[in-house]
């Protein structure tokens, strides 16, 4: 079956309070993807961001941010009054997000909803916190002490509870335990309202992609509670960090910084890789797709030891391969709805695995256009498994490509698209993309708006500047669905479950 979706976070949603939430905007936008004929919502890690405001450098992997919580819809619950937060200030400019304002002004509002909700305290939380007890306990213990600790690396904690000696824990347990309630109360927000918003879209026929980080955050619970799944010293510091070896457009490579895994620690346990089969297992409860970031380091992944200064000097290890994918084949039953991000240089070992998953891995036509030579990204090269994308979220905008890349690039696109200035470079792109002979296709929201630079969400090896953007009121429309919707049809990818959607 022919399927398209639109990528487009969360956070860059439309909304009043300096960020988009998972109330009304959202909504919305389902609509507006049910209007337009698509099968697929794509987003960006919806995790608690850490350094960099990047979601992909996480205080946890299965913890939910609470800067998208809906702050209207606390009100609606009695939770919050809308003068104790509609004239607080989230940020003053509408096309982008202030992380500085948010961490200065959103958990203190929070914190005014869960003293309301400590007098009326719901059956259902104490049933929430039993289920996830897994993956919260940690969390909201960790996210404690770090405020107790003046948001300090938890490798700067008390060797106490830096090595999480029991003692140690039972008495910060005891110590902190209204503030680890506050966090289990956050995240008991977060997924009510995420979970009300995902059944929300699967009534309306829309399905969630959702995104998964390989790695996850040095500074982050996983790390601090599970030590033993980590390439970690005696002193509970990383020994290999993870990045990419240098190339043309990195001559340092890139220095990531997360610790790697400990793949034969994780394959050697009674039940082999047990917290990667737990992370998946969940994920693929929140979401009804996942898209995993950089697949190939499942074959073999590039490391540097800890505190080099670039990513020069590393080495390549083999990962767990097919084991770990045939572990999660027997927990789930069937094979698992993965997308495979396997962008980059890609070994016959890779192409391999990646056979043997089955999982569709990635094209993105912004990869295709190298007038020096003929690349894998051109659609006549596609095989039906796999899915196209205009652009990635480290992409600049189609337009903002067009204005940047090489000119002999730019007009080799041109000839192979056959582009129709009056149509424009981000409608010839996207046209292509649904053309092609790819099962699914993803469009961006940014090039749906036809914007420039100012739609790119992240510039890699850059800090500051980053996942900013913002849709402002408005620019989701039915004419806009109209639009999306006709060329969806045009190429045999209109949703089945949208078909009288625009006759409601």
């Amino acid at each position: 079956m022919r399927t398209s979706g639109i990528l487009m976070p969360i956070f860059s949603l439309a909304s009043p309070y300096g960020i988009g939430t998972l109330g009304k905007e959202s909504y919305e936008f389902v609509d507006f993807l049910c209007k337009a004929g698509q099968t697929y919502w794509q987003i960006l890690p919806i995790n608690p961001t850490n350094f960099g405001d990047s979601p992909y450098q996480s205080f946890s992997s299965a913890a939910g941010n609470p800067y998208l919580i809906d702050l209207d819809e606390l009100a609606k619950q009695g939770l919050l009054l809308p003068e104790e937060y509609r004239m607080v200030d989230f940020g003053q400019d509408p096309k982008k997000v202030d992380y500085a304002k948010l961490y200065e002004n959103r958990l203190p509002v929070l914190r005014l909803a869960y003293r309301r909700f400590c007098q009326r305290p719901r059956d259902d939380f104490e049933a929430f916190c039993q289920r996830e007890r897994d993956w919260l306990e940690d969390y909201a213990l960790f996210m404690a002490l770090k405020d107790s600790f003046m948001g300090k690396s938890w490798h700067e904690w008390p060797e106490s509870v830096r090595l999480c000696r029991p003692s140690a824990l039972k008495q910060a347990r005891e110590v902190l335990a209204e503030n680890i309630e506050f966090y289990r109360f956050l995240q008991y927000l977060f997924f009510s309202q995420w979970f009300a918003l995902k059944d929300y879209a699967n009534q309306k026929g829309i399905r969630i992609i959702g995104d998964m980080p390989i790695y996850v955050a040095d500074d982050s619970a996983d790390v601090w509670s599970h030590s033993e799944q980590f390439a970690l010293d005696e002193e509970r510091r990383p020994v290999m960090v993870a990045g990419c070896p240098p190339d043309a457009f990195s001559p340092d490579g890139q220095l990531w910084g997360m610790p790697v895994y400990h793949w034969e620690a994780m394959a050697s346990e009674k039940r082999p890789y047990s917290w990667w089969r737990a992370r998946v297992k969940r994920a693929l409860k929140v979401y009804d797709v996942l898209r995993i970031d950089h697949f190939r380091g499942f074959e073999s992944y590039y490391c540097v030891k800890y505190g080099a200064k670039t990513a020069r000097r590393g080495s390549w290890k083999k990962g767990p391969g097919m084991a770990l994918f045939s572990a999660l084949q027997k927990d789930i039953g069937h094979r698992p709805p993965i997308i495979a991000e396997d962008l980059g240089f890609l070994t016959p070992a890779v192409k391999k695995l990646l056979e043997e998953t089955g999982f569709p891995g990635m094209k993105v036509l912004q990869f295709a256009f190298d007038s020096r030579e003929e690349s894998d990204y051109l659609p006549h090269c596609y095989p039906n498994n796999c899915v196209v994308y205009t652009g990635t979220h480290d992409n600049n905008t189609i337009k903002g490509w067009s204005e940047t890349a090489a000119a002999e690039d730019v007009a080799f696109a041109r000839r192979y698209m056959h582009v129709d200035d009056a149509e424009g470079i981000n409608w010839a792109m996207m046209r292509t993309a649904l053309m092609s002979v790819a099962d699914t296709a993803i469009l961006m929201m940014p090039d749906i708006m036809g914007l420039s630079e100012e739609g790119r969400i992240n510039t890699p090896s850059t800090v500051g500047g980053n996942w900013q953007w913002r849709l402002t009121p408005g620019c989701v429309n039915d004419w806009l669905a109209g639009i999306v919707r006709e060329n969806t049809a045009l190429y045999g990818r209109l949703n089945p479950a949208t078909v009288d959607t625009l006759k409601q």
